[in-house]
C-alpha cells in the first residue's frame, strides 16, 4: 500500500523540483540582464581631405636596344692579315680603328698602274692640245670652208680629254680598294659576332661580323588605352626615368623621342620610343645599361585639378566612408579616375574638410554613432 502511494506522487515531486530549477534560472538571467552595461560607441580614427593638383605618373616597361645595328661587309677580295684585339663578341671599339686588315699588295700595285695610266693619258691630252693649237694658227691662212673641226683637232682633244678622266676615274677607284683593305669602325661599337680569323680568304660583300651603335639605345614601351588618355599634350622631349631591378638597381634619364604612330592589332596598345644617350656609359661616369635590359620607365603625364589621393584599402567598389556633421558613419560613392600603385585618384564625391574614416569597422552601418580620433594632420597628399 504504501509502495503504490509513493509511485502516485513520485512525478509530482519531480514536476515541483523541475519548476523550481526553472524560477531560480529564470530570476537569475533577469538580473544579469538588468545588469548588462550598455553598448559604448566605436572610436574610429578620421583625417581631414585637402584636394592638390596631382601629376599623373606613368609607368611601362620594355626592352633596351640599339639604334643602330650594322651587319659590317668587306668591299674588297683577298685574305685577312690581322684584326684589332677588341674586334672580338663583346668587345667595344672606338670610331676608327681598324677592326681588320686585308693583303694589300695587288691593291697596290694597282694605285701604281693607274697613277701611270694616268700620266700617260694626260700627256697625249697635252700634245693634242698643242696639235690643235698649231692647227688653228694654220687655219687663218685658209679659206673658211677649208677649215673643219677635224682639221682643228676637236675630236682628237675631247678623246684625249675622255682618256684623263677615265684614268682619274680608276685611279679613283684604285686608291679606294686600296684603302677598303683597312676595315675601320664607322662609329663606337659593341662587336656582337665575328665571322672571320686571320689567314681567311674573303670575297667582297662578305659578311664578317655585327656592330651595334653605342652612342644611343632605345626602349619601345606600350601605353594601354586607359594611360594614353593621360599622356602630356606635347610628350616630345619629355624627360623619362629609366630603371633596371636588379641585385644592384641602376637608374638612367632618357627622352620619350617620338610615337610609333600605330596602334598594335593585337593588344590595342600604342607605343612611344624612350632614347636613352651613352648607353655603355663610355664618356660619362653613368652606371652602364646593356643592350636586352628589361627595364621600368616612368615619365610624368598630365596634370589633374583637385584631385584627392587615397589609400586602396580605404577605397572598396567606389566607395568610401565619411562621418558626417552628426559624427554618424556615411558612405561616399567617389568616382576613381585610375591607380597608382597603392592609391587611388579620386576627382568626385568628395570635398575638402570632409572627415574620412581610416580604420572603418568591420561591418559599417550608415548612421552609426562614432567617437572620433582625429589626426592633426591632414591625409596626406
Amino acid at each position: 500500500m504504501r509502495v503504490e502511494r509513493l509511485r502516485w506522487c513520485l512525478p509530482i515531486i519531480i514536476l515541483a523540483v523541475a519548476y523550481g530549477g526553472y524560477s531560480a534560472i529564470s530570476s537569475s538571467n533577469a538580473g544579469g540582464l538588468a545588469t548588462k552595461p550598455d553598448d559604448k560607441p566605436l572610436t574610429v580614427k578620421v583625417s581631414p581631405l585637402r584636394s592638390s593638383d596631382h601629376n599623373v605618373v606613368i609607368t611601362s616597361h620594355g626592352e633596351v636596344s640599339p639604334v643602330e645595328v650594322t651587319q659590317l661587309s668587306a668591299q674588297v677580295s683577298g685574305e685577312v692579315m690581322s684584326w684589332h684585339p677588341s674586334f672580338v663578341a663583346g668587345g667595344i671599339v672606338k670610331k676608327g680603328e681598324t677592326l681588320f686588315s686585308i693583303e694589300s699588295e695587288n691593291y697596290y700595285a694597282a694605285v701604281l698602274q693607274a697613277e701611270a695610266a694616268l700620266a700617260n693619258a694626260q700627256a697625249a691630252l697635252i700634245e693634242e692640245n698643242a696639235k690643235a693649237e698649231v692647227a688653228k694658227r694654220q687655219a687663218k691662212k685658209l679659206p673658211a670652208s677649208q677649215v673643219t673641226d677635224l682639221y682643228l683637232r676637236k675630236p682628237q682633244v675631247l678623246s684625249a680629254q675622255a682618256q684623263v678622266k677615265f684614268a682619274t676615274a680608276s685611279l679613283k677607284k684604285a686608291q679606294r680598294d686600296l684603302a677598303n683593305c683597312r676595315v675601320v669602325a664607322p662609329y663606337d661599337a659593341l662587336v656582337v659576332e665575328r665571322e672571320i680569323g686571320v689567314g681567311q680568304y674573303i670575297a667582297a660583300g662578305t659578311r664578317v661580323a655585327t656592330l651595334n651603335n653605342l652612342a644611343t639605345a632605345e626602349i619601345h614601351i606600350p601605353i594601354a588605352g586607359f594611360d594614353s588618355v593621360f599622356l602630356p599634350e606635347d610628350y616630345s622631349q619629355v624627360i623619362a626615368k629609366v630603371i633596371r631591378e636588379g641585385v644592384v638597381t641602376v637608374e638612367r634619364e632618357g627622352n620619350i623621342e617620338r610615337d610609333l604612330g600605330v596602334i598594335d592589332s593585337a593588344t590595342r596598345m600604342t607605343s612611344l620610343v624612350v632614347k636613352v644617350n651613352d648607353p655603355y656609359a663610355l664618356v660619362s661616369n653613368e652606371a652602364p645599361l646593356k643592350f636586352g635590359s628589361y627595364v621600368e620607365v616612368q615619365f610624368v603625364g598630365k596634370r589633374l585639378k583637385h584631385i584627392y589621393r587615397l589609400p586602396q584599402e580605404l577605397v572598396n567598389n567606389r566607395q568610401v566612408w565619411v562621418v558626417n556633421e552628426n559624427d554618424e558613419l556615411e558612405p561616399r560613392i567617389v568616382n576613381v579616375l585610375r591607380a597608382e600603385k597603392e592609391f587611388m585618384l579620386i576627382n568626385e564625391g568628395l570635398k575638402d574638410n570632409d572627415r574620412l574614416v581610416l580604420t572603418v569597422p568591420e561591418y559599417p552601418q550608415q548612421g552609426t554613432r562614432v567617437q572620433l580620433s582625429v589626426l592633426d594632420n591632414p591625409l596626406k597628399q
